[in-house]
């Protein structure tokens, strides 16, 4: 992999330059025994277990789970390393994604020990596979109108109430549902909001695929009807959802799959432009330096989780900007792939192919970048109020 295609090496420390070039030599290796193909939104749309546990075997799933519950002990920015590489490569590790990336931090916070010690090794350890349960149909990113009831029976809740967009729902074993467990208040509509954590295999549990143009199967709605969650389940404080939720948002909405997801078609891009197979555009220079600076704020925003800052408005920052630029990437390519490119020999052909199928993913992705985890126009208003100027 050439050290020109991947995010440069800005962390001053020599254990992160080593930790960058092991994760380096192992994704060469997979590539190598063609046990993995480099691909577009990877986090999304490349389910592999087995990809999983090899990379906990490594140590790099559940970096910052302390070892007291079966982690590596390892700090933010580590993960964040690790990750970036992962991402830029476009690994499939979809089924060890919303575990790691939000559902670990959230039990470490609000979780009981039960909870804890429970789930925390396996998703260390790559054997356990979460989903969100946050958004509603026809509540968008407006999580305060969601209609999911929580109610009251003997030894826990029954839970009722429509979810839509968990990605992975078909795989994982549970999800975060976020429920309304007192009547709305339309004084603070944040009020009476409660966490559970589902059994996604319950009785009650109904998973609908949601098929995209292209075929493809990553989201779900998932119909729960009455099902029982345990008071063991009810996840972190009764009422306290609201609160909980943008703390985890800060995890969803920051790391770096919000700027890498079409990170292998620039990658790709700039290989065919060097090849001399496309002519260099002038504002190439300019898609790099939105990465770079990207890269830069999400690091910062890493450092600041390790020392317990709050990163809410930040995060939502990098959510804005990097799904757009992401999302330009796979535009400004689409748009010159045409009479400029020039196949050339055999090899040549083969990359042809290469950066048109990574372009065509790209385009059936592309409209889910700013969507997915708030709109551009929610997350605007998000940073808006964080600046004080609403």
């Amino acid at each position: 992999m050439s050290s020109a295609l991947v995010p440069p090496t800005t962390l001053a420390s020599a254990d992160m330059d080593a930790l960058r070039a092991e994760v380096r030599a192992f994704l060469s290796a997979e590539i190598a025994a063609g046990r993995l193909t480099p691909w577009i939104d990877t986090w999304l749309t490349r389910w592999d277990e087995d990809f999983t546990r090899r990379l906990a075997e490594h140590g790099w799933v559940g970096m910052a789970i302390p070892t007291e519950y079966g982690g590596r002990g390892r700090t933010h920015l580590e993960r964040f390393v690790v990750t970036e590489e992962l991402l830029a490569v476009g690994a499939p590790v979809a089924a060890q994604w919303v575990a790691d990336r939000q559902i670990a931090p959230s039990l470490l916070r609000y979780g009981t020990e039960e909870q804890k010690r429970e789930f925390l090794p396996r998703i260390a350890a790559g054997e356990c596979c979460f989903g969100i349960g946050m958004s509603e149909p026809d509540s968008g990113s407006d999580l305060a109108s969601v209609r999911t009831k929580g109610v009251r029976v003997d030894g826990g809740w029954a839970i009722t109430g429509t979810k839509v967009w968990t990605s992975g729902a078909q795989h994982a074993e549970a999800f975060i549902a976020l429920a309304r467990t007192e009547p709305l208040d339309t004084t603070d509509r944040h009020a009476g909001l409660s966490q559970f954590i589902v059994d996604l295999r319950s009785e009650g549990v109904t998973i609908r695929p949601i098929v995209s143009l292209s075929g493809d199967h990553h989201f779900n709605e998932v119909v729960l009807d009455e099902v029982f969650v345990p008071d063991s389940r009810v996840f972190g404080t009764l009422g306290n959802g609201w609160d909980q939720v943008n703390s985890e948002l800060a995890f969803e909405r920051s790391g770096p799959e919000r700027f890498l997801s079409s990170f292998r078609l620039l990658a790709a891009e700039i290989g065919a432009v060097s090849e001399g197979r496309l002519p260099a555009r002038t504002d190439l220079g300019r898609s790099v330096a939105r990465m770079a600076g990207l890269h830069a704020l999400s690091q910062n925003i890493a450092g600041a989780l390790q020392r317990g800052e709050p990163a809410d408005n930040a995060a939502a920052l990098v959510k804005l900007l990097g799904t757009t630029t992401e999302g330009d990437i796979v535009e400004v390519v689409s748009a010159r792939l045409g009479d400029e490119f020039t196949p050339g020999d055999d090899d040549g052909a083969a990359a042809a192919s290469e950066l048109t199928d990574l372009l065509r993913a790209g385009l059936h992705q592309r409209p889910g970048f700013t969507l997915r985890g708030g709109t551009n126009e929610i997350l605007r208003g998000v940073i808006a109020r964080g600046l004080g100027m609403r």
